[in-house]
Formats: structure tokens, C-alpha cells, sequence
């Protein structure tokens, strides 16, 4: 038996984020992809940045600077893995720069929209209209902030956008002395100017601002200048024990984050050297943690014009999610649900059947009571909208809020606040926890008696991210699971534990060591001489405990394949370890966000979705429902989503042994795109006038034998 605890078993979670992060830059260089699709990929790896050093590098910086020298599962310390990570995320951005500059911006220029760089690439009426912008628009929001003895450098606030630069007065008699002006976010970033042949020009905010630095700073010559940004340490840390209301003291902890300590300086390059140093002391960063930029900061700002209007030759074709087939006949999903349990994927499914189901509810006489977890929804949510009016009805609505959501605890605030005046019992979770579960339950009152309709999900109840996000939830009346679900909501609401599960599997008390003991179960079957398959889709695994037992696994000669979308520290290829497990990570026009769960067992096929990745926070620190799909013609339809994305040949990307990702090897293979795949079986729904049952065509190549 190897001795599993060897560092050089395990990748570091922040230099596998760094890969995952590669892979969705490796799509931003598709030249095969529509140009609009290939720039929303570059500024999706600008937002997945801004998060990763707001969070994992602070955090980092944290433990670093309270001189903990404790390593992690790949042998690091917090220092160690600082430096590697900034080692890596220097050559990352300066590839992101690339990728714009040589790739994306000429091939947008060739399709009519023009990105103005420099103000001197104006033409003389184009000039003429920004300054005229400029002086009624922009210049009475600014704010010129000059900085000297008796004016201190002020607070800059995170992820703003900022100009720097030396002033000195025109007669040359002072010293040149610092100012910096924030480019204000209350106005569109970008300013669009139009020819008579239809091509636009886009010129950004900042560009304009310093064109006409000059106005704020009469009397004075502006010697240099150059735009920076900053990203501070937003972590929140809440000593929920000390805290009379939850609510308030996360509240608190938002407004601080805007003046966390200073973890990243971004600027652009050519930076006069007198500006770098001063914002370099200024803001207390390691020189390993300033970055120069060939071009405009916070590239997430291009996301915005992937949603404009017009341009639809330069993006995808707008998909049109398919109408669950059993819910087309005009039935009341009650009906449906109590003849039937029902499987939906989102997004080539609709989601509307889920805000159509507390719709319902809400209006239903005979429902008595509504109970829902919600971790992140969207900005106008009718799931919202459709708790409020049942409570205003009378009915008992029970609404766990998550307040520590990250980066959504604003909005769940706004939320649970208008829930509360709406009527609702709102509860904030369990102490010390996340509520990370999607579930929701009706109680209704029917002629046989109460009878308990549950939805669970491994996506949140967000209508909007529903489009983009593949999921997968169940609608079931079985009693069983309605009786966990039941216990669920008096677990998160009050102090009840129950002593089992019936079906679900449940987080952080009961749902790692149910992992294991199925793992183990395939253990014993591959010991035995039967065949022994596992089969795992998630967005993430680091869990140390998981990992060893699934390279047990494999040394046992369990046949184990893994499709995890981003963090994997587990490494495939180690003799003797995990030969017999393979990791693929699929990128592509919607984000992989389903958990799916498979084990052969000895033909029995156990087939899990949920909420929960293989992490240490979703398996120890959060509560997380998994949940059993038992129905055949329901596990064929999770099996098919599996063995599809298996045989996946476009999208898929193999880890190999030397920690690299690579593309599929397609020779002797068929093109196949997991995603187009599914959304051909969408499109096929759409042109059917009647529901057609049984119509999924499942492909079996990779199933166990």
C-alpha cells in the first residue's frame, strides 16, 4: 500500500484554479468561435481573476502574514504558494494581453467595431463629439483629488478604475506633486461613436479623462499620467458567536470591504516611474504583486458588449431552452409530480417549470405551507415575487436566506428583508455554516391527506444563470424524501438532528462518510473479481479524505473517471496510484455546474445529483443535500449526460500526468460537442407539437459492460 500523505500526490488548489482559468483563456483563442463569444471568454477570465485575488490570494496573504508555516496537501506554504501563484498569474495576464491585442481586437475591427486606443486616433469631428461629452457629461461628476501636505492620499476605493498623475504648476517653480481621479462607475464605461458606413468606434471613459486631464488641474502642466486599479482583500471573516444580528454585522463587513488591504496593483505600462513608486509605497504592495498592463484594466468590462443589441453575426445563435415534456399538456405540476417524479436540464430544458411550481403554490387554496432554501437569485426574481404573495395569502412560507453567499450577501440582504415585510419566516442558517442545498418543499392538503411535493436541484434558484448554467433538478412526491426534507427545514430553522437519513444524503454530518462507504463498496466488488465503475461530474475536487480513498480505489483496479470543470487536486498517471483513473474538464458556451454522482455497484447502478463538490468546505463547513435518482428511465437520462460528456472530442480537455491539459486526441474519432449535443435534442423538442416520450437517444459507449 502506497503511503497516500505524499505531497507529490496532490496538486496545489491555487495553481489548478490558475489551469482551469487557462482553459477558459485557451476559448478566448478559438479563431473557429464568433468574435463577440471569444472576447466574453477574455473578460470572463478578468472576473474569474478579480474574485481569486479578492478571496484565495488575500486569504493567502493573511495566513502569510501571521507567520503560519502550516502546507498544504501539496507540501506549500501560504508563501510558497504567493510566490508560484504570482509567478504564474504574471505570464497568464501578459497572455490575456496578448490574446487582445494580436487576436480579438483586429479580428473586431474587420467586423465594424473599432476599439480607440489613443485619443489621437480620433478624427477631428469624433474628437470634437468626446470633448463635447466630456465637458457636459463627465466633468461635472469628477472628482481631481491632489495630494500634499495637508491633503493626504485618499481612500481608493477596490476594483475602481483610476488615473494617476504629476502636476506642477505652469511657471515650472514647484515641485511636480501626485493627484489621482477616479474614473466614475455611475457612467458607461465605454462611449460609442458611429461613421456613415455603420462602423462603430469605441473609446473607454479613461481614455477621455486623460485627453482632458488638463480642465481639472488649471493653473497647473500635467508632466505624466497613467491609468491603475486596485483589488483589495474582500474576504469576510464574521465571528458569528459575538454577532446579536447576523444581518447587521454582515452588513458591515460589505462596507468594509471596500478598504481592505491592497493585495494587487494593476497599471498600465510606461507608467512614469515616479508615479509607480508613489502608488507602490502608498499602498504597501510587494512588487510581486503589481502588474503592468498593455492595454485597458478590468478587461470584464467587455462582457457588456456581448449583450448589446445588434452584432448577432458575431456571437452564437440565441439558444431557446426546450418545454419540459411533461409539463405541456396544461397540468397543474402537482398532478404531474404525484403520477410521476420528473428530471429536468437546464439550460437546454426551461427552467420556468421550477418558478411555475412556487407559483402555483402560492395560489394553490390547498397548499398549507412553503419552505425554500435560496443561496444566490436573480435581480427580478419571480421565485421572490411568488413567496411574498403566498405569504401575504396567509400560507407558511419558510425562506432560509443565505446572507454569507459570497459576493451576493448585498442582494440576499435586500431579500430577506423584503420577505420579512411580505410575512415570511426567514432564517439566516446554521451557525458557523453555509446553506449551500437547493430544496424546496409544499405541504398540501389533498384527499388522502397531507402530501409533501419537494424540488431539489444542483443549481441555485436564479432564473437568470438558469440559461447559461447547466443544472439538473428532480420534482418527486416520495414520501421518504419528503419526510428528509421535512427534517431538513426543522434542522436549518430550530435544533432537531435526526438520528438517519431515509434518502438523503446530507451535509457536514453524514454525506462524506456516505461518499466513502460507496466508494469502499466498489472497493470490495473490484476486490472480489466483479466489475467496478465509478463515474463523478463536479466543478471541483480538493478534498484530501476523497482523494486518498479514491486512489485506493484505483489500486484496487476500480475504474473511475472524473469530469471536473475547475480546482482538481488529485493527479492522474502516478504508478501504482491512480492508472486507472482519468479527469477531464469541459469549457464551453455554458458553465458546467451540475454534481452527478455514479457507482456501478455490482449493476445496481447508484446514481446521486446534488449540491455538493468534492471540496472540504461543501463535504465539512456547508449543508448540502444529495439526492437519489431511482426511476430507470430517469437514471438512463443522468447516465446519457454522463456517457456524452465521456465521449465528448471539442470541448473536453484531458489532465495528464505531467499536470497539463490537453485536447482530445481525435483520431480514429467522431466530432462530438457535449453541449451542442444537447442542444440539437433541445431544438428537436421545439419542433415536436405533441410531447414525445421516450425520445432521448442515449448513448452507451462509455457504459460499464
Amino acid at each position: 500500500m502506497k503511503d497516500f500523505k505524499n505531497p507529490d500526490y496532490y496538486d496545489n488548489r491555487e495553481l489548478s484554479w490558475i489551469k482551469f482559468n487557462e482553459r477558459c483563456l485557451d476559448e478566448a483563442k478559438r479563431t473557429d468561435l464568433p468574435i463577440l463569444e471569444r472576447l466574453n471568454f477574455l473578460a470572463i477570465t478578468a472576473s474569474n481573476l478579480d474574485e481569486f485575488f479578492m478571496v484565495r490570494v488575500a486569504s493567502l496573504t493573511d495566513v502569510d502574514q501571521a507567520g503560519v508555516k502550516k502546507r498544504d496537501i501539496a507540501g506549500m506554504t501560504a508563501g510558497e504558494q504567493l510566490k508560484a501563484i504570482s509567478k504564474k498569474l504574471h505570464e497568464f495576464m501578459k497572455s490575456q494581453y496578448n490574446t487582445l491585442n494580436m487576436s480579438i481586437l483586429p479580428k473586431l475591427n474587420e467586423n465594424g467595431l473599432h476599439l480607440i486606443k489613443s485619443y489621437k486616433d480620433l478624427t477631428e469631428e469624433q474628437a470634437k463629439i468626446t470633448t463635447q461629452y466630456f465637458e457636459e457629461i463627465i466633468y461635472p461628476v469628477l472628482t481631481p483629488m491632489a495630494v500634499d501636505s495637508s491633503r493626504p492620499f485618499p481612500l481608493v476605493r477596490n476594483k475602481s478604475i483610476n488615473i494617476a498623475a504629476l502636476i506642477s504648476s505652469k511657471d515650472g517653480k514647484n515641485e511636480a506633486e501626485f493627484a489621482t481621479v477616479q474614473v466614475p462607475d455611475v457612467l458607461p464605461r465605454g462611449f460609442f461613436l458611429c461613421d456613415e458606413d455603420g462602423t462603430q468606434h469605441l473609446i473607454l471613459l479613461e481614455e477621455i479623462i486623460k485627453q482632458n486631464m488638463n480642465k481639472l488641474f488649471l493653473a497647473h502642466k500635467i508632466k505624466s499620467m497613467g491609468v491603475y486599479r486596485i483589488i483589495r482583500n474582500a474576504d469576510l471573516t464574521i465571528d458569528e458567536d459575538d454577532a446579536s444580528d447576523l444581518l447587521l454585522e454582515i452588513e458591515e463587513k460589505i462596507r468594509g470591504r471596500q478598504w481592505g488591504q491592497v493585495i494587487h496593483l494593476s497599471m498600465e505600462e510606461g507608467m512614469d516611474k515616479k508615479i509607480v513608486k508613489y502608488l507602490v509605497d502608498s499602498f504597501k504592495v510587494k512588487k510581486d504583486n503589481v502588474y503592468y498592463l498593455n492595454g485597458p484594466m478590468d478587461l470584464k468590462y467587455f462582457m457588456k458588449l456581448h449583450g448589446l443589441e445588434g452584432w448577432d453575426e458575431m456571437r452564437n445563435k440565441k439558444f431557446k431552452p426546450a418545454p419540459v415534456k411533461e409539463f405541456m399538456n396544461g397540468e397543474k405540476i402537482f398532478d404531474v409530480v404525484r403520477e410521476k417524479d420528473v428530471l429536468m436540464h437546464h439550460p437546454y430544458q426551461s427552467f420556468d417549470p421550477v418558478v411555475e411550481f412556487v407559483k402555483q403554490a402560492s395560489e394553490d387554496k390547498d397548499v398549507l405551507a412553503i419552505k425554500q432554501t435560496l443561496y444566490r437569485v436573480s435581480g427580478n426574481s419571480p421565485i421572490i415575487a411568488a413567496l411574498e404573495a403566498a405569504a401575504m395569502a396567509g400560507k407558511q412560507v419558510t425562506v432560509l436566506v443565505e446572507l454569507k453567499a459570497r459576493f451576493d450577501e448585498e442582494n440576499n440582504i435586500v431579500w430577506a428583508r423584503k420577505l420579512e415585510k411580505a410575512g415570511c419566516h426567514v432564517i439566516y442558517g446554521l451557525l458557523g455554516l453555509k446553506t449551500h442545498s437547493k430544496i424546496t418543499l409544499v405541504v398540501r392538503r389533498e384527499e388522502e391527506g397531507i402530501k409533501r411535493y419537494v424540488h431539489l436541484g444542483t443549481g441555485n434558484y436564479n432564473d437568470s444563470t438558469a440559461k447559461i448554467y447547466t443544472d439538473m433538478g428532480l420534482f418527486t412526491c416520495d414520501e421518504a424524501i419528503g419526510s428528509d426534507a421535512t427534517a431538513v427545514f426543522n434542522m436549518l430553522s430550530g435544533y432537531s438532528e435526526p438520528e438517519q437519513w431515509n434518502k438523503l444524503l446530507v451535509a457536514p454530518y453524514w454525506l462524506k462518510n456516505a461518499f466513502i462507504s460507496m466508494i469502499d463498496r466498489e472497493i470490495e466488488h473490484a476486490k472480489a473479481g466483479k466489475e467496478a465503475r465509478i463515474i463523478a461530474k463536479m466543478n471541483s475536487l480538493n478534498h484530501k479524505g476523497i482523494i486518498q480513498k479514491l486512489y485506493e480505489a484505483s489500486q484496487a483496479g476500480v475504474k473511475i473517471d472524473l469530469i471536473v470543470r475547475g480546482i482538481c487536486c488529485l493527479k492522474v498517471g502516478i504508478p501504482g496510484v491512480s492508472e486507472n483513473i482519468t479527469v477531464r474538464s469541459i469549457v464551453g458556451e455554458f458553465l458546467e455546474h451540475a454534481r452527478i454522482f455514479y457507482f456501478y455497484n455490482d449493476g445496481e447502478e447508484d446514481i446521486f445529483l446534488g449540491s455538493a463538490d468534492w471540496m472540504n468546505r461543501n463535504l465539512e463547513r456547508r449543508v448540502e443535500i444529495v439526492f437519489p435518482i431511482e426511476d430507470e428511465e430517469l437514471k438512463n437520462q443522468v447516465k446519457e449526460v454522463l456517457f456524452v460528456q465521456l465521449d465528448d472530442t471539442l470541448q473536453a480537455r484531458i489532465y495528464q500526468a505531467d499536470g497539463t491539459y490537453k485536447k482530445v486526441d481525435r483520431r480514429g474519432k467522431y466530432a462530438l460537442n457535449s453541449q451542442d449535443y444537447f442542444k440539437k435534442w433541445a431544438s428537436k423538442q421545439l419542433k415536436e407539437e405533441k410531447p414525445v416520450k421516450g425520445d432521448r437517444r442515449f448513448i452507451p459507449k462509455n457504459a460499464p459492460s
